[in-house]
């Protein structure tokens, strides 16, 4: 099948080439023609897992091309696939203007029969609006078809081979085949295609990533809890993810959430609710809990050095909103060193993956280590704010040579509290009581 990708940003380059793969010739537009030459190079503009190898495959396969120009694409391809960028507006509302304007463009461009496909992430009613501005320009047939992702960073490439599910929302029998075919190679495991109306559609991305959400912020609350009860939080975890009606995902306490999805959804969701005159109180409640949570961390290290942050040297391991990707959107880590470096504190910081999109928000106001290790070197402190795998099982005894001070705040609770006191840390986690260095215990 032709299919054209409008939009190259995480959904749109990772969606494009996850369908060359499956045989489908592709062509992904963007309006940025530097970023249209990387692509083409087969170099991502994203950082995730597996997607090089497969772009650079497609490319040279020949399934899959790049290009600025969407009339050519819209009038070469049967699906033209809407995955641009829906920013959070001034009052929390998605900024639709970006879609819209494309829906014009591919209006402009259609000679015959299209399956238009909202990819992006949109309220409820976003598909009336693209086919009201598509027959405002053009009679000729088309559908409009409501497609949401659900693609973890870190995990997006997996996630569209082998999804869950796919939803697609079409008031269309001919599109909805369309669909079906095109969707056909990914679903060989039984997964299901959940097929249902396009408002329907619409609303379970934002429900479910809602649903996601409010798991993190809950368990963060009883976390929060926890510690003053003088329990241990991860013994609380394990008992409640054991039950099936609840699971074990989504469950681990923490610093709060981040990202491009959670935080910007739970807005738009909360605005479609005063549009309708609802108020969406535990989607409310969830975003206070998890802006708060973000401070949790710089708390703990502000009351452990009782106040005294100025002239400090905090080693930071993670700067992504989560392991496996690049971004930091809205991370958690912003937060807290905004704020350290707001009490004098000089912090010497190290992501994985991480480190450019850190100089472009941070630039020289932080210091940037070459290693985990490196960052740790006359170290006053390790705050750690990002689960990445290698930062899980580092040499305790390097680590304590290198620090100048023993104690560790982990944002991620990646440690084990009696692995932590037999080195002879200071050990400060989320929802646990704090494990104090023993002067007269032995370290190693």
């Amino acid at each position: 099948m032709n299919v054209a990708v409008i939009g190259t940003g995480y959904v749109g380059l990772v969606a494009g080439t996850c369908f060359a793969e499956s045989g489908n010739d592709v062509i992904c537009v963007d309006v940025d023609e530097r970023k249209i030459e990387i692509l083409k190079k087969g170099i991502p503009t994203i950082y995730e897992p597996g997607l090089r190898d497969l772009l650079q495959r497609n490319i040279e396969e020949g399934r899959l091309k790049f290009s600025t120009d969407l009339n050519a694409a819209v009038r070469n391809s049967l699906t033209i696939f809407i995955a641009v960028g829906t920013p959070e507006g001034e009052n929390g509302s998605a900024d639709l203007s970006h879609v819209l304007a494309v829906a014009r463009q591919i209006a402009k461009s259609i000679d015959d029969y299209k399956v238009i496909i909202n990819k992006s992430t949109v309220p409820v009613g976003t598909g009336d609006l693209v086919r009201k501005e598509i027959a405002a320009i053009t009679d000729t047939p088309v559908d409009v078809i409501s497609n949401p992702e659900f693609l973890k960073e870190g995990a997006a490439v997996d996630d569209f081979l082998k999804p869950d599910r796919v939803v697609i929302g079409s008031n269309s029998k001919r599109a909805t085949e369309i669909m079906l075919e095109l969707y056909d190679p990914f679903v060989r495991t039984g997964n299901p295609i959940l097929t249902l109306s396009r408002r329907g559609a619409e609303m379970i991305k934002y429900a479910s990533n809602a649903m996601l959400a409010t798991k993190i912020s809950f368990m963060n609350e009883i976390a929060n809890l926890c510690e003053r009860l003088d329990v241990d939080v991860n013994e609380v975890r394990v008992g409640i993810g054991s039950d099936k009606r609840i699971g074990n995902q989504f469950l681990f306490p923490g610093i709060g959430y981040g990202g491009s999805c959670f935080p910007k959804d739970l807005r738009a969701l909360l605005r479609m609710g005063e549009e309708v005159g609802y108020r969406l109180r535990l989607v409310e409640a969830t975003e206070s809990v998890n802006e708060g949570q973000k401070e949790i961390l710089y708390q703990k290290i502000t009351d452990y050095f009782g106040g005294k942050i100025d002239g400090l040297r905090i080693a930071v391991w993670g700067l992504a909103f989560k392991p496996r990707t690049d971004d930091m959107r809205e991370a958690p880590s912003v937060v807290v060193i905004e704020k350290l470096l707001s009490d004098g504190a000089r912090i010497h910081a190290y992501d994985p993956e991480a480190m450019d999109r850190a100089q472009e928000l941070f630039g020289d106001r932080i210091e940037y280590a070459p290693n985990p290790y490196k960052a740790l070197e006359n170290a006053d402190a390790l705050a750690v704010m990002t689960e990445w795998n290698e930062f899980r099982q580092p040499n305790f005894e390097r680590m304590l040579e290198l620090l100048s001070g023993s104690v560790i705040f982990d944002g991620r609770n990646i440690y084990r509290p009696d692995q932590i006191r037999r080195y002879g840390f200071t050990y400060i986690s989320i929802g646990a009581p704090m494990i104090e260095r023993r002067k007269d215990e032995k370290v190693g």
